[in-house]
Formats: C-alpha cells, structure tokens, sequence
C-alpha cells in the first residue's frame, strides 16, 4: 500500500512540477506536427498515411523529453535523496517517474488524436487495439527516458543521450518511409528499435488490423518497457548506493 499511494503521489508530483507546463504542452503537440508537416510538403501523398507515425513521434516525445531530465535534476538539487527517505521501494519510486511521464505523453497524444480523427474520420478504427498500442508506447519510451536520466549525470549530458537515441528512431522506424523500402541492413537496425513497434500496432490499430498481425508489435513493446525499466532500475541503486 505505501508503495502504491508512494507512486500515485510521486507521479502527481511531477505532473504538477515538470510537465503540464504551457511550453512542454506546445512543444509536445507541435514538434511532432513540425516533422510530419515538412515531409508532407517534401513529398505529397496520402496524408491520411502519416498518421501512425505523428502518434507515435507524439508519445515518444511527449513521454521522453522531460522525462529523460527529471531524475538527474533532482539528484542535481538533492530532491531525488529526500525522496528515497520515503518508506517506499525504489522500484515503486522509478514506477511513479514513469507513471508521470506517461500520463503527459498519452495526454498529449489524445489531443493530436482528436484531430486527426476529426480530418481523416475514424471508420475501421481497432479502438482496444489502438489503446493498448498508445499505452504500451507510453510506457516503453517513458521507460526509456527514465534510463537516459539515470545513466548519465548532468541534464545536458541527458538531452543529448535522449536526442542520440531519439532522432535515429525517428527516421529509421517506419515514421516517414515504410520499413519494406529500407535496405535490408537497416531494416534488421530498424526492428531493434521501440518505435518501429509502435508505428506498425498503431498502423494496425487505425486500419482495423487483425489481431494476428499486431500482437508481436505489443509483445515486443512490452519486452522494451521491462527491460528498460529493469536497466533504470539497476543503473539507479547502482548510482545511489
């Protein structure tokens, strides 16, 4: 129980501190817009097309962007130390960094989702599939933000690991070209990545995919948020020990 409501507050916390601030709600909405918008103009088509990928660059950089800073900060300001004072356990006080990062990012996403809805309509849509491809989303980037800010130690060296591993996956991740146009080499990169997973359940999930086809996506999304969170996890007691 102390590491249940230990997690809702710590969540709620960071909710109130770091994200739902007028500039990480803007940048979270229009970042991905940005880049989606630019391919467009670059190579016209079928908008429609697009739409998997700007939910997913949405929950990957909604979920990720202050996530990957908020630990190192407050191990910088010495608030990460009197929260480990809090009788709860340290995975149930990574679990409530996660927990927050993901209500920003699903948050978010729902506001991008309404819109594209209300422009392409939502005829086919798998919902359950859909909200179980955002939420397995949400959780492995938040997952992975968690791991960049606990394995580095100034916020810089965090917003350059977090944009190393980010900005690869973006364009290597089905996002603007279909994986099946890469060349084989980087198609095998590309399935080693949490946003390739993405994109293809959330594709599938808005064409009214079959099951069959998107449970390897949401296995392999859930095998990420594990492991990532199992590495912050080691990588944190580590650090504090």
């Amino acid at each position: 129980m102390d590491d249940l409501r230990g997690l809702f507050y710590i969540a709620l916390k960071d909710l109130k501190a770091y994200y739902f601030k007028p500039p990480n709600i803007s940048w979270g909405i229009l970042f991905p817009f940005a880049f989606i918008l630019a391919f467009a103009i670059r190579n016209p088509g079928d908008l429609r097309a697009l739409v998997p990928g700007l939910l997913a660059l949405t929950v990957l950089f909604g979920t990720s962007s202050m996530e990957a800073i908020v630990i190192v900060f407050e191990r910088r300001i010495g608030a990460l130390e009197r929260l480990l004072l809090a009788p709860i356990r340290l995975p149930a006080l990574l679990a409530g960094k996660l927990l927050g990062g993901m209500v920003f990012g699903l948050t978010v996403t729902l506001v991008v989702l309404c819109i594209a809805l209300a422009v392409f309509g939502w005829r086919g849509v798998n919902w359950l599939l859909l909200a179980l491809a955002l939420l397995l989303s949400a959780t492995a980037f938040s997952a992975l933000g968690a791991f960049v800010s606990v394995a580095v130690r100034e916020v810089f060296e965090a917003q350059t690991l977090a944009n190393f591993i980010r900005f690869p996956m973006m364009f290597l991740g089905g996002v603007f070209v279909p994986l099946e146009s890469l060349p084989r080499w980087l198609q095998v990169m590309a399935r080693l990545l949490p946003l390739t997973y993405s994109v293809e359940a959330l594709r599938a999930a808005l064409s009214g995919g079959a099951w069959a086809t998107a449970w390897l996506d949401l296995g392999a999304l859930a095998a990420f948020s594990l492991v990532l969170f199992g590495l912050a996890v080691h990588t944190l007691a580590r650090r504090i020990e």
